[in-house]
């Protein structure tokens, strides 16, 4: 008799690096962050553009590129295939880094086989169930990007849906990476990491707040004060 072992194990991986994006249009920001020597790219959408007053969007997503060393999402706003297609080859125009955000919409599936086929990166947003992550997958999508918090916002747990795409993903060997969006607080990032997410976009604000524990400042405190100490000894 023959046995015939088949074999269920999951791919590996345990042997890439999570990445952060910082989620924002502001140069400072990004240089802080960039600064901290932990940033892995951006994420930008025309709300962030708004707040900051970009007005001239190509020269400002290039400003953006040249301050980090990674992708960044630059968003599209057209919604018919034909129209998302020739903005989005413009778009990619401007910086070797930017990667095309498209969202998750009937034209912007057909788009992103498109560009993918054509050999620009994509960012597909707007993700709130495991049925679109696993359409925008099976497109060729770069990133897919499920949105957490406004999960949370209407009751809902947002990581959840990450755990979902992930073991999908995981199951089947997708190459899309999965990009948690909407990020409100640190337990979003801590939570996104235990289930293998492959990046974490958020304001800087959360990023700070990573590094925060009153025990450490705590222990710092006590450190310093007998440092003097041992001055007067």
């Amino acid at each position: 008799m023959v046995v015939v072992l088949l074999d269920q194990t999951k791919p590996n991986k345990t042997q890439k690096n999570m990445k952060f994006f910082v989620d924002t249009a502001n140069l400072d920001e990004i240089r802080e962050a960039a600064d901290m020597g932990v940033l892995d790219g951006v994420t930008t959408n025309p709300s962030l553009m708004k707040k900051v007053g970009a007005k001239d969007l190509k020269a400002h997503i290039r400003q953006i590129c040249e301050l980090v060393d990674g992708d960044v999402s630059a968003e599209i706003i057209a919604t018919t295939y034909n129209e998302m297609m020739a903005e989005a080859q413009e778009v990619a125009k401007i910086h070797p880094n930017v990667v095309v955000k498209v969202p998750l919409i009937l034209d912007g599936i057909k788009a992103i086989k498109s560009l993918t086929a054509m050999g620009i990166k994509t960012n597909c947003t707007l993700c709130f169930s495991p049925t679109q992550a696993l359409v925008a997958a099976k497109a060729g999508a770069t990133y897919i990007s499920p949105f957490v918090g406004r999960l949370d916002d209407i009751s809902t747990d947002g990581m959840d849906l990450i755990r979902s795409i992930v073991d999908i993903y995981d199951h089947y060997g997708f190459a899309t990476q999965v990009l948690v969006a909407s990020v409100r607080h640190p337990m979003h990032v801590v939570a996104a990491a235990e289930m293998g997410a492959d990046v974490a976009t958020m304001p800087l604000s959360v990023i700070k707040q990573l590094l925060r524990h009153p025990l450490t400042d705590l222990g710092l405190q006590q450190f310093l004060q007998d440092a003097e100490a041992l001055k007067n000894m």
